[in-house]
């Protein structure tokens, strides 16, 4: 497999960087990348070290560099330009890309300032976010029901199936205040709604897997074979998806979504609002 080494380079984070640059790469899945983020380059001192790394690395690895930058100065982004390029780098910036036929489509010069997308904008939907985090931690795996009525969603589907990680990124991300119940023994074996959640039935949607991802899943934590049999993960899987198909619960597949995409499709079928910081 053709293997290429990827920079992301960013006077900042780099999580930009690596969002959009990832998202571009992902097309390619006959090659194998090497990838390697390289934060906070935000002078023209540091642009000229950062640069001359990845040419280090270019020449070692024996081919160009490819360079996804999100470098809003200029002098600091022509400067990691102009060296890369040495060694026949790749290099696209999306600020340089985008900014300029926006800055003519609105009317207005941008500020040009480092770090905007990350930093907090707006303290009172920063705050929310950081209490929907704190609200999934505590109504994890069916802690603390008696503070459902909270919530704006309780995820619900057998152990392992992607419940606490997408509670937390839908927290994190989009402040939505995410709580998750476990489905077990006679709950599944009834194909019910565990009691706690009676009075909480237009907040739960649920989540399902395939038995094979889930039995890997499961064998990881070395819990017990029957844990991750099988047999009781068809089972399991099986009840809990007839139980959301009977009682017209709405769900989702996360055997091949990313928390992300998972997250995305919990909202939009839900119709809850995104609280992003602006």
């Amino acid at each position: 497999m053709t293997q290429r080494t990827v920079f992301f380079v960013s006077d900042h984070s780099g999580v930009t960087a690596e969002t959009l640059g990832h998202s571009l790469i992902a097309q390619f899945d006959a090659l194998d990348f090497t990838k390697i983020t390289v934060p906070f380059v935000s002078t023209v001192d540091k642009a000229k070290r950062a640069a001359r790394n990845i040419n280090t690395t270019a020449r070692v690895q024996g081919s160009p560099p490819i360079v996804f930058s999100t470098l809003v100065k200029e002098d600091v982004r022509d400067t990691v330009r102009e060296i890369v390029e040495e060694t026949d780098a790749l290099f696209l910036d999306f600020f340089d890309s985008f900014l300029g036929p926006l800055e003519k489509e609105l009317g207005h010069k941008s500020q040009h300032a480092m770090g905007v997308s990350h930093g907090i904008q707006n303290y009172r939907e920063y705050d929310r976010r950081i209490e929907a985090m704190n609200f999934a931690l505590s109504h994890d795996d069916g802690s603390n029901p008696q503070g459902y009525d909270r919530a704006d969603l309780v995820l619900v589907g057998v152990s392992r199936s992607g419940k606490t990680p997408t509670c937390l990124y839908l927290a994190l991300q989009y402040g939505v205040f995410a709580a998750n119940y476990p489905l077990t023994g006679s709950d599944l074996e009834e194909r019910r709604i565990p009691p706690p959640l009676f009075d909480h039935r237009d907040k739960i949607y649920g989540l399902t897997i395939e038995p094979q991802r889930l039995g890997e899943l499961r064998s990881a934590r070395g819990i017990g074979r029957r844990y991750a049999s099988p047999r009781q993960v068809s089972f399991e899987i099986r009840q809990a998806q007839s139980l959301f198909e009977r009682l017209d619960i709405p769900f989702v597949d996360a055997t091949r979504c990313s928390i992300e995409e998972l997250a995305s499709r919990i909202l939009d079928a839900t119709r809850l609002e995104r609280r992003t910081t602006s």
